[in-house]
């Protein structure tokens, strides 16, 4: 993990007890196995742990101290005080019942009507998540780059092509010049025109799609402002990122892959950056909204004979 990465998730003051789940299910594939079984056990009872010294928690999870404290600080902790005092608060979240425990994995002889009531869980605690652990200086940054930017191409394949599809044909309606490129060769070519004044955009729940990082790394070389949107952020995707906006997922399961869940926190981001674009162009951006609207519907009315 990069040093730039380590300072944005270790800000003057630690996460909410609320965001620190969403931390752990972000970081969780990026640390250690050590620190993993450390991470796992704060988030899976967060009471018992915050009972636990750090021996204690050592000593629970078949570790040291120093990987304790290691893991706290990497969740955003100055030490493991902070943590424990976090767990405490996130404890009494969960027991006043505005923090439900995580719901078990899809089983392939569930009812339907669980599976609709596990999907709605997990999809409402991915967009809770992402929220919770979305920087909003990052998004904030983004948003002034991309509300005056001369161009926006966006990069992304598999399910994460769809987002930078939605993101595309949102930012063209209110007015501005969109493309999203999921053709990996049809993005490079593309990034290779951008220069000081555009913004590129690269989708990778991963943040490591060769695909998209090869785009945004030209792009980034050319001079444009670049944002990576990503669950790993210590992936390579934001060795070439001025910007990077976090999101989280529900647990991959074998019968709900990464794709869907990332999905959905990426489509949470994309808004928040569309709405934020439109926002600070409400002048131009809300003519035009009105205008494609008027076409659409200009092109749904059945004509006369």
């Amino acid at each position: 993990m990069t040093n730039d990465v380590k300072e944005s998730f270790s800000a003057d003051s630690p996460p909410a007890p609320a965001a620190l789940a969403a931390k752990v299910r972000t970081l969780a594939p990026s640390m250690t196995r050590s620190m993993q079984r450390v991470a796992e056990a704060v988030a899976g009872d967060p009471a018992g742990c915050a009972a636990l010294t750090v021996t204690g928690l050592a000593e629970l999870t078949g570790t040291s101290e120093a990987t304790v404290v290691r893991t706290a600080r990497l969740l955003g902790y100055p030490g493991y005080r902070d943590l424990r005092l976090a767990l405490a608060g996130l404890a009494a979240h969960q027991q006043s019942g505005r923090a439900p425990a995580v719901t078990a994995d899809i089983a392939v002889d569930d009812p339907i009507a669980d599976v609709v009531t596990k999907l709605a869980y997990d999809e409402q605690q991915t967009l809770a998540d992402t929220a919770a652990g979305l920087d909003t200086v990052q998004l904030g940054a983004a948003v002034a780059a991309a509300a005056t930017a001369r161009r926006i191409d966006v990069y992304g394949v598999g399910a994460s092509s769809l987002v930078g599809q939605d993101l595309a044909q949102k930012l063209l309606r209110i007015g501005l010049i969109a493309h999203a490129h999921t053709d990996p060769h049809l993005a490079v070519t593309n990034a290779v025109q951008l220069r000081s004044g555009d913004v590129a955009i690269a989708i990778t729940h991963s943040g490591s799609t060769g695909d998209v990082i090869e785009p945004l790394r030209v792009a980034f070389d050319r001079g444009a402002t670049t944002i990576a949107i990503t669950g790993r952020p210590d992936g390579p995707v934001t060795q070439y990122a001025d910007h990077i906006l976090t999101t989280s997922t529900a647990r991959e399961s074998e019968l709900r892959p990464a794709a869907m869940s990332s999905r959905t926190s990426q489509l949470l981001v994309v808004d928040c950056l569309f709405i934020g674009v439109a926002q600070r162009t409400y002048e131009t951006a809300a003519p035009a909204l009105s205008a494609s609207y008027e076409a659409l519907a200009h092109r749904h009315t059945p004509r006369s004979r």
